[in-house]
């Protein structure tokens, strides 16, 4: 753990772009470079064949990375028991790691969209937020990030679509969307 004496930041990478992921995990890049230890958990994604998490555990080892989610897509409308209960070990696993301070950067991937999806309460993410170590910084990543969230963060990008290759009927590729 890098001995910093600012105060740690709450940054949103949030929108309806692509790129929001990719952001976090530029920033944890940059963070190891430096010397900080990082903790990546990731909501609603379970899957270790993900280019990032490859990568990580090859390249950056000393990145420790969680999923807590099943390899197939959350159904927004009726979420089974196992989404629901692993977003909850999740979220709690992400209380552990924030407030034992051990890591100077924490990523909760996907966060803002298991709380949309109702997988975990609003409330509880903001009470995680609220007893974060002065040191530690935390990145909030996912679509829909609530106002309120919003105006608590002390950055907060919003990632736009503009266009997206989807729409000329190019279905998701290796490498650049996994």
């Amino acid at each position: 753990m890098v001995n910093r004496k600012k105060r740690g930041l709450v940054m949103v990478y949030t929108g309806n772009g692509k790129g929001k992921t990719t952001a976090a995990l530029g920033l944890t890049v940059r963070a190891v470079g430096h010397g900080f230890s990082v903790y990546l958990i990731q909501f609603m994604k379970g899957s270790d064949t993900y280019g990032e998490i490859v990568a990580l555990r090859k390249y950056l080892p000393g990145v420790t990375v969680e999923q807590f989610g099943l390899e197939t897509f959350v159904n927004k409308a009726n979420p089974s028991p196992e989404d629901k209960a692993l977003a909850a070990r999740g979220l709690a696993r992400a209380r552990e790691v924030v407030t034992a301070g051990e890591h100077d950067l924490v990523i909760l991937d996907e966060v803002n969209v298991a709380v949309d999806f109702n997988l975990i309460p609003f409330e509880d993410l903001m009470a995680l937020i609220r007893t974060k170590p002065t040191h530690v910084d935390l990145v909030l990543t996912g679509r829909y990030a609530r106002p309120e969230l919003v105006r608590q963060a002390d950055l907060v990008s919003e990632v736009l679509e503009i266009k997206h290759h989807y729409e000329a009927g190019v279905p998701a590729r290796e490498g650049i969307e996994f």
